[in-house]
């Protein structure tokens, strides 16, 4: 389906908005609407409604809460990757600890954003998302490191291992589960931007996984970015939590 254009035909953004508060759904359509290149095509209340409303309109982009009745924002990701849906999720959480984040993310979301966030980064996450990128939004990235680094990490996959990473690429993996851009990566590694950028591409085709958020989830569940914060004990090593704190969204976005 061929989305709507403005008046010099520039293709749009198509977006639907999954939540069950229609004062929250009421102000993303308008923070969204108020963009010339992004159209709402719909609301949903819930999960189920999310679903027959995605499929039926086929928008670029799903803004989904996390936290719905019927069926939740994991499970509605879920059956819309089940499905072969080609819009892209965009998860929201009011927490930055949501222990659903993870979920969401190894369901087929394609990043996440917290519902505090500026209506600025709101519509930059939507853009990025739409580009066919991933979107960490860093205040969660910080947060979700730091958990798994404190808690002990979930079982590893059995179908995939670290074996057809070369040693590189096993430290690239584990500073992409840190949060880092490319360009911190770059400088961290003492190499260019576009090395790194084709060691994640290496990364990801090696793993089997779609993109960045895939690959940060893969870190987590291998526990590498537990093992990373006890044995780097270099200075970037030990700034890396202030850093992402204060990291632009656009900065976390891409391959």
């Amino acid at each position: 389906m061929d989305g709507p254009g403005d008046a010099a035909g520039a293709t749009m953004i198509r977006v639907v908005i999954a939540d069950d508060q229609a004062l929250v759904r009421s102000g993303l359509r308008m923070i969204l609407e108020a963009e010339d290149d992004v159209v709402v095509v719909g609301e949903a209340a819930n999960g189920a409604e999310a679903v027959d409303l995605i499929e039926s309109t086929a928008p670029d982009v799903a803004l989904i809460d996390i936290r719905m009745p019927v069926m939740d924002g994991i499970e509605t990701t879920r059956h819309l990757a089940a499905r072969g849906a080609a819009t892209r999720v965009l998860v929201l959480t009011m927490y930055g600890a949501d222990r659903n984040v993870h979920a969401a993310l190894k369901a087929g979301a394609a990043g996440f954003l917290l519902k505090t966030d500026p209506p600025d980064q709101l519509v930059t996450g939507v853009r990025v998302v739409a580009a066919g990128q991933a979107l960490l939004a860093p205040d969660v990235t910080r947060r979700l490191v730091e958990r798994f680094i404190a808690e002990a990490p979930p079982q590893p996959s059995a179908d995939r291992d670290l074996g057809p990473l070369s040693v590189r690429e096993d430290e690239v993996l584990r500073l992409i589960a840190t949060g880092l851009s490319n360009a911190e990566i770059a400088a961290a590694l003492h190499v260019t931007q576009g090395t790194v950028k084709t060691h994640v591409t290496h990364i990801l085709t090696k793993l089997g996984l779609r993109d960045r958020v895939q690959a940060v989830v893969f870190a987590f569940e291998h526990g590498l970015a537990r093992r990373r914060s006890t044995a780097d004990r270099s200075p970037q090593g030990a700034d890396v939590p202030r850093r992402l704190s204060t990291r632009r969204h656009d900065d976390l976005s891409g391959g």
